[in-house]
């Protein structure tokens, strides 16, 4: 006997049958476990924390359990200085005669700021400095004779806040050569000696070098009529040869100089220089 529509199941065909939308009650469905009552709420993970404190000593590093537990209940030490066998302070004390050595420089642009306040057109600066009692001797005529002669021969000499310094020309008559520059601040009372550093080659292939050399000015020397002498020396090959300006040393002396500046020049190199 056939069965009439509605008297039993329909046949199931491929693809008759539409799934049954699912929702997801927790988030156990995404993963294949079982869920975790109540609430199916996933399991957190307590983070770690830790405590910052202190460097410890090197016995609290070596003790066991040194390192900062959970609840970071260790008590903090504080250790002074002097439980230390330190000074809890230092002292600098300052004697009256001990005043400060001020540049010259430092002076002479303190100067030109407070003339720059209480001046009209042009500035008139005099400022106290070294001069050479002598012309530059490489500019002279019978420089190149002079050389050949007595073999070293002062070039040329500058003057600054720093000190002085100069170049020397010598003839290469060997490898291994010595120049030094020896200078006096009391008429040869007492000297120095600056050693020169070799510079270079110079002449005609090397056959003659330059050397530079510099040393410091004492202060008191910055008042008008102080001098300083020098005279260089020259070592090779076992010889020893001076140039001393003809046996008159050269010397420089300090001297006042006038400078004239028109005020708007001064303004803008004093700005340039802060």
């Amino acid at each position: 006997m056939s069965k009439g529509p509605g008297s039993g199941p329909l046949p199931r065909t491929p693809g008759s049958r539409k799934p049954i939308p699912r929702s997801f009650s927790c988030l156990s469905d995404l993963d294949p476990r079982p869920c975790r009552p109540p609430g199916c709420d996933p399991r957190l993970r307590p983070i770690i924390q830790r405590c910052a404190r202190s460097l410890p000593s090197s016995p609290e590093r070596r003790a066991p359990g040194a390192a900062c537990g959970a609840g970071c209940n260790r008590q903090l030490r504080v250790r002074f200085a002097d439980a230390l066998g330190l000074e809890l302070a230092q002292v600098k004390v300052f004697n009256a005669g001990d005043d400060p050595s001020v540049p010259l420089h430092v002076l002479s642009r303190l100067a030109i700021n407070s003339d720059l306040c209480c001046s009209s057109q042009e500035l008139e600066f005099t400022l106290q400095c070294l001069v050479p009692d002598f012309p530059p001797p490489i500019e002279a005529s019978n420089f190149g004779d002079c050389l050949a002669r007595q073999l070293v021969c002062l070039e040329r000499v500058t003057c600054s806040d720093l000190g002085i310094s100069g170049t020397v020309r010598v003839r290469n008559v060997a490898f291994e050569k010595q120049v030094v520059v020896r200078y006096t601040f009391s008429g040869w009372r007492s000297a120095h000696e600056a050693v020169a550093r070799w510079r270079g080659p110079a002449g005609a292939e090397g056959s003659e070098d330059i050397f530079a050399f510099s040393f410091p000015v004492p202060p008191f020397l910055l008042e008008l009529g102080s001098q300083v002498h020098f005279a260089v020396r020259y070592r090779v090959a076992g010889a020893e040869y001076w140039d001393n300006n003809g046996g008159r040393d050269y010397s420089l002396t300090c001297r006042s100089h006038a400078l004239h500046m028109p005020r708007g020049e001064c303004e803008e190199s004093w700005i340039h220089f802060i």
